[in-house]
């Protein structure tokens, strides 16, 4: 039992960039599943289409994913492989040049790496708790219940003031190229 918690912990603190990816691809799968995504023909839809456009789809070669989730919570996020999600409920608070700064600030957390970094602490948490194999894949070894701690982490984060203040500059920047402030 040392030595697998070992593994895990040196799997856990050496987790690449690929595989916290392919992580974040399967949590953010299972976040979609969890929740009721918003059709692009929706009002929700078509609104953050626009937004999205504005914004790009791009964020320093990661393609980016956005959705809307129907739910009277007021919340966006986005995780390390471009997963965006923004939360009908905020949409229904704010006008569009507000979307895309906060948007803007969540695709700074991507940009900058913070995504990532949580990313990978939140699998070392899982890693802590449960035994995972060290044969296979790091994203194809984790339960759907693991898959979901992990995401929900990374949605959860806690980010330091600096790092909030670096997203804020992103979007700033992102939004000044666009004249909106």
């Amino acid at each position: 039992m040392a030595i697998s918690s070992g593994l895990n912990a040196y799997k856990a603190a050496t987790l690449s960039d690929a595989d916290a990816k392919a992580i974040a691809n399967q949590g953010c799968a299972e976040m979609d599943s969890g929740n009721q995504v918003a059709s692009k023909s929706s009002k929700y839809g078509k609104r953050l289409a626009k937004i999205a456009k504005a914004l790009g789809n791009n964020i320093n070669g990661t393609p980016v994913n956005y959705k809307v989730y129907m739910t009277s919570d007021v919340n966006a996020w986005a995780m390390a492989n471009g997963c965006v999600r923004v939360y009908s409920g905020l949409m229904d608070m704010m006008n569009d040049n507000e979307i895309e700064g906060v948007l803007g600030h969540e695709l700074g957390h991507v940009a900058l790496g913070h995504s990532l970094a949580e990313m990978k602490a939140s699998y070392a948490i899982v890693a802590a708790h449960d035994a995972i194999s060290a044969t296979s894949g790091v994203a194809s070894q984790l339960s759907r219940s693991q898959l979901g701690d992990i995401a929900e982490g990374a949605i959860n984060a806690k980010y330091s003031r600096d790092k909030e203040s670096e997203a804020d500059d992103f979007s700033f920047d992102l939004l000044k190229k666009r004249v909106i402030c």
